[in-house]
């Protein structure tokens, strides 16, 4: 498990999904549930995105396929929102990543990504 127990339930789901593995991953169909029908979303790469469900299942597959593992640096949680910060392995080094969600109804309603997009892309991320 990549968060601690002390994680939402979301949290731990989203994080096992991230780690699963291009052929698990499917099409996002394990991830969809984790995530409101309007999601909004905002990374360094893309920007900022409302209603962003379907553009991030896309883009984390690219994610997903390429992350070698995940190691957690700090989480914190509270009432309706959770920030966690872990190193992700890439094939070409690590990338430090940020996200900080906020929680509604049991999913994860608003998604704020933090990363060096250059970085991340260099190491081989998509």
């Amino acid at each position: 498990m990549i968060v601690s127990s002390d994680a939402p339930r979301v949290l731990q789901e989203y994080y096992a999904v991230l780690t699963s593995g291009a052929d698990a991953y499917d099409h996002g169909d394990a991830l969809r549930p984790l995530l409101s029908d309007h999601l909004d979303f905002t990374g360094s790469l893309a920007g900022h995105i409302p209603d962003a469900t379907e553009g991030f299942l896309q883009g984390a597959l690219g994610f997903v396929a390429t992350v070698q593992g995940i190691e957690l640096v700090q989480e914190v949680h509270g009432t309706g929102g959770s920030a966690v910060l872990y190193d992700a392995t890439m094939p070409g080094g690590v990338v430090r990543i940020a996200e900080f969600f906020t929680l509604r109804d049991g999913v994860i309603d608003r998604l704020q990504l933090h990363y060096d997009g250059q970085d991340y892309l260099a190491k081989g991320g998509r």
